[in-house]
């Protein structure tokens, strides 16, 4: 756990602006280590990871760092936040992540993956636009290959509209759909994947849910 958490300080001391900094803290915080570790025990061992949103690279970073045989590539459709990824990423001396610029929705990478994830992503995507992008994700993982997705259930509604709450104070304008886990279950089906899920309980109100999702062997 110690190891774990100098991973993380290290991580954001990697950042210049103290506003990204500032950003990290309270991501880490939302998402706390021992959150981390539980979506990290489902990472595959080694093999290449895709990091659906990554935005600044916060968690490919802690996942590069805590997992060295692990290739993990980072998406975001936002240049800026990428070239912060990839200057912190060389100031760590990290040569298993690699960041580039992209949308979650329209999937644009060619990598043959073993794994991808998604966390506090898929509620920020168009709910029309989730299940095309659902399918490429199914195309491009490999046989038994895994999709981890860390989302917010819509119940109970006190949790959902302090979840609400924060997300517009990140960004006012920005528009959100939380899915009903099972309408969300069922969509993954649909697609191809094998999946389970269960809460993740919090101090703060937050709707955790974590979904676990493996690519059938023969598909």
């Amino acid at each position: 756990m110690a190891e774990s958490n100098n991973h993380i300080a290290t991580v954001i001391k990697a950042y210049d602006s103290r506003i990204v900094k500032a950003y990290c803290w309270g991501r880490f915080k939302i998402l706390r280590l021992s959150f981390l570790e539980e979506i990290g025990q489902y990472l595959p061992a080694s093999g290449t990871v895709l990091d659906i949103g990554c935005g600044f690279g916060l968690f490919s970073l802690y996942y590069a760092k805590r997992f060295p045989d692990l290739n993990i590539l980072g998406i975001d459709h936002n240049p800026k936040r990428i070239k912060m990824a990839r200057h912190a990423a060389e100031k760590l001396g990290l040569t298993n992540v690699r960041y580039e610029t992209g949308d979650a929705v329209s999937l644009s990478v060619d990598d043959s993956l073993d794994g991808a994830y998604m966390l506090d992503i898929i509620h920020h995507i168009p709910w029309d636009a989730v299940q095309n992008m659902l399918k490429q994700l199914h195309t491009r993982l490999k046989p038994e290959g895994i999709l981890i997705v860390k989302d917010v259930n819509v119940r109970p509604a006190y949790k959902r509209w302090f979840t609400l709450i924060m997300d517009k104070l990140m960004d006012l304008k920005g528009r959100v759909h939380y899915w009903d886990q099972y309408d969300l279950m069922k969509l993954f089906h649909q697609t191809g994947f094998q999946t389970h899920y269960h809460s993740m309980v919090d101090i703060l109100p937050y709707p955790h849910i974590l979904y676990i999702c493996r690519k059938n062997k023969e598909a």
